[in-house]
């Protein structure tokens, strides 16, 4: 299991960020994109398997990559798997996350694909709030697409990426069923290929391994359960882990939070979206 190292203890956080009134708790999710808006819990180590666009609120967020020194923010951007901690001025943030092989990388907007940390834009910040905004207030969010989504937050529909239509296939068998325990030589062979040519193939075309994407789908799956009441024993169960503590474990690596904490929030948010 990857080292992620601790960052130097965080300053307070009181600079205010320019902007509509902080909007009410929610998540808003597909396959492809998710919104929150919501609490931060305790700057733990995170590791998400999507792009994470983080927008200031009302107060400013600090954040550290790859336990690096402190970057106060109204907006910052961490690429997929890579380690960071965030603390956020009022404990609220807007994480919109982007899955990494929706889109085509050389044509996404320059703030995300040059992102590593605190991205020194204040108009693109205030346009993101103003977009939440406008999304929040909308009817739409039940039955909303990729592309309404992306033109709502972004002004235009991100270009998908292009992947060879085997590893593509196992993409949407992954992401239809993140729970399953479909195994590399499950995929490979569906697919007519040597297991060790479809491993180097899957992180060729999607700049991942084949067992890190699939960990990060499994614990991606988990915001769709977080308003649930069930035990967290059975959700592990349902989610596709073996057991409790490997789902603790695994979930606190991705997040940097333990289950009880996010479903204890997740009760208190609305849940929208769903469609591809």
């Amino acid at each position: 299991m990857p080292h992620h190292p601790e960052p130097a203890e965080s300053p307070p956080v009181a600079a205010q960020a320019t902007g509509p009134a902080r909007p009410d708790s929610m998540m808003w999710l597909n396959v492809d994109r998710v919104v929150y808006v919501g609490l931060v819990g305790e700057p733990m180590v995170r590791e998400l398997g999507a792009y994470s666009i983080y927008v200031s609120l009302s107060k400013t967020h600090r954040i550290s990559i790859e336990g690096g020194p402190w970057q106060e923010a109204e907006l910052s951007v961490v690429p997929p798997y890579v380690s960071h901690s965030l603390v956020s001025g009022d404990r609220m943030i807007c994480d919109i996350l982007i899955e990494a092989d929706s889109v085509a990388l050389d044509q996404l907007p320059a703030f995300i694909a040059n992102g590593r940390g605190a991205v020194p834009a204040p108009e693109t910040a205030s346009a993101l709030r103003g977009a939440l905004e406008r999304f929040q207030g909308g009817t739409a969010r039940q039955t909303l697409h990729t592309a309404d989504f992306d033109q709502c937050f972004f002004g235009q529909a991100l270009a998908p990426r292009a992947i060879d239509r085997r590893i593509r296939a196992v993409l949407a068998k992954i992401k239809d069923d993140p729970n399953s325990h479909t195994s590399a030589q499950d995929c490979a062979e569906v697919s007519h290929l040597s297991v060790s040519r479809f491993l180097h193939l899957f992180k060729t075309e999607t700049g991942t391994s084949f067992r890190s994407f699939r960990t990060w789908q499994r614990a991606r799956s988990v915001l769709y359960y977080v308003t649930q009441d069930a035990n967290l024993a059975q959700i592990a169960l349902d989610v596709g882990y073996p057991d409790s503590t490997h789902f603790s474990h695994s979930v606190r690596q991705v997040y940097g939070l333990t289950p009880k904490s996010i479903f204890a929030v997740g009760r208190k948010i609305d849940v929208h979206g769903r469609v591809a």
